[in-house]
């Protein structure tokens, strides 16, 4: 999985925890920050140190609220990445210069060319000479030593280690900047089983760097795998180990080579061999990202591709999309042809995403795919079967629903057919009649936990955020004053807080003097 951990934190629409969405189930919110692809390009945007910014409104119930603003497209917390202009604003000469040299001095320390130069010269080393810093996360020649004497060293590098830099490399798992969550050897096996099954001879893994080195090892061990690799990833490290033929520093929310016109030609390249034929992209997306700026991205690539390919048969690239199930809605949205497999992908980096004592029983993460199910073979030890009715391998306990005359669990439970829902739901929901639908039994009739409309001045076409009575003087007092003065309640009854008691007694102190 790639690492940034896209967007801002007001982005309420795909930025729910993992948990609360699968519970909340597929429903689009109307409120929040919405990205606008449609009204910026790469080249009018201004750039942040992860290339073009993307464009944001603030929304409530589909309306614009507020002005649009310029933001980063690889952080969603503005520690990790300060960047934000009004799309309105003016900004002067002196800051735009400002903004570039901060850009500049923020990019890596090296160009690939000069990463790929060092790598050479670091192989040539005798064994006992190869050392790497574990908290520069750089391969170090013997003219580095004195720099890194202080710091953790890792020595003997082997060139099975540079084989496998995601295992060399600590991974980037700050969840609000990064989400580097690397596949397990099971899943990498399935995957590459699958793409030689199917026919391709060459992959490209955008942000699936595990799965790029898994598909190298592969291929020198075996002389008869005819499989290729190029990666995209945002992560530049990599380039330390992989020429501009294996490796593209690419961020894949803006479509953003890096390297230039110079990387977008390799890619093309790649993309465009033996006429387009025998290519398929595979992606994993960090799963707080937003889904519209990430199936444009994709389209992007599939364009890429499309200009030499036989459009007539194939119209989109043949893609593989690592995703939780629950954003299935969203991502068909932007890809109708698009259907979701029920195979489990797990990592080896997530607590949860896994198989073990350790992780969780069912994992999320799915695949979604514009190539037909019925020619992907899921493995039977894992407990998959092939549905007959459906034409498609699914999970052990997805059952066969003949009023849906479809499988349709999403989670790998067993779901259950509920007859005024006309639709199959999840094993613990049962159906309400007060609500009108099926939820989880301890659910709060009737309660939601969304308000509608501004708690201030009781308009309903806003929240309090945006309300344009918040800062007026008055109001904005008043409402300041009912903070300072808010009770708590007690198991003795209403009380005012120790904070509020002492400025009384302090109050009074000064008084008796």
């Amino acid at each position: 999985m790639m690492q940034p951990y896209q967007s801002h934190d007001t982005v309420t629409s795909s930025h729910t925890a993992a948990g609360s969405m699968e519970e909340a189930g597929e429903a689009v919110q109307t409120e929040g920050i919405q990205v606008l692809l449609s009204d910026q390009s790469g080249d009018s945007a201004p750039h942040c140190l992860h290339g073009p910014t993307l464009l944001f409104v603030k929304t409530c119930q589909g309306k614009e609220q507020g002005r649009r603003f310029y933001a980063c497209s690889a952080c969603r917390d503005r520690k990790d990445c300060r960047f934000f202009q009004w799309a309105d604003e003016k900004v002067s000469q002196v800051r735009l210069l400002a903004r570039e040299e901060y850009n500049r001095s923020c990019q890596p320390p090296m160009t690939h060319q000069q990463y790929m130069t060092r790598f050479q010269e670091f192989i040539a080393l005798p064994l006992a000479k190869r050392k790497f810093c574990r908290e520069c996360q750089l391969l170090l020649l013997e003219g580095d030593w004195q720099e890194h004497s202080g710091h953790h060293l890792l020595g003997d590098v082997s060139v099975s280690h540079m084989k496998r830099p995601s295992q060399l490399l600590h991974p980037l798992e700050n969840k609000k900047s990064n989400a580097q969550y690397l596949f397990t050897d099971r899943s990498c096996t399935f995957f590459l089983d699958t793409i030689t099954r199917l026919g391709f001879t060459r992959v490209l893994c955008v942000g699936t760097p595990r799965l790029h080195e898994w598909i190298k090892s592969k291929t020198l061990k075996d002389s008869k795998s005819k499989v290729k690799s190029l990666l995209l990833d945002i992560d530049f490290r990599y380039s330390q180990f992989y020429s501009q033929d294996e490796f593209c520093h690419y961020n894949m929310f803006n479509h953003y080579f890096f390297g230039g016109e110079a990387a977008q030609t390799i890619c093309q390249k790649y993309l465009q061999e033996d006429n387009g034929q025998g290519v398929i992209m595979v992606t994993d997306p960090p799963f707080g990202g937003l889904v519209e700026p990430l199936a444009f991205s994709f389209r992007k690539i599939s364009d890429m591709w499309r200009t030499t390919a036989n459009t007539d048969d194939s119209p989109q690239l043949p893609m593989f999309w690592i995703f939780p199930y629950f954003f299935e809605t969203r991502i068909l949205q932007c890809f109708p042809d698009f259907c979701m497999l029920d195979y489990q992908v797990d990592y080896d980096n997530h607590t949860q995403y896994k198989h073990g004592k350790t992780g969780r029983k069912q994992s999320p993460v799915r695949i979604f795919t514009n190539i037909s199910p019925k020619s992907i073979v899921l493995p039977a030890g894992e407990g998959y079967r092939f549905c007959s009715i459906c034409k498609r391998y699914v999970s052990a306990d997805n059952k066969h629903c003949d009023v849906c005359m479809s499988c349709t669990s999403k989670d790998g439970r067993a779901w259950k057919h509920c007859p005024l829902c006309n639709k199959c739901v999840k094993p613990s929901w049962t159906h309400c009649s007060s609500c009108g639908r099926c939820v989880l039994e301890d659910h709060h009739c009737g309660n939601s936990t969304v308000v509608e409309g501004c708690f201030l001045c009781g308009d309903k076409g806003h929240k309090r955020s945006s309300c344009p009575q918040r800062f007026v003087t008055g109001v904005h007092k008043k409402m300041q004053k009912g903070k300072r003065n808010r009770k708590v309640i007690t198991k003795k009854g209403w009380h005012i807080p120790a904070a509020r008691k002492t400025n009384r007694k302090q109050k009074q102190k000064k008084q008796a003097f």
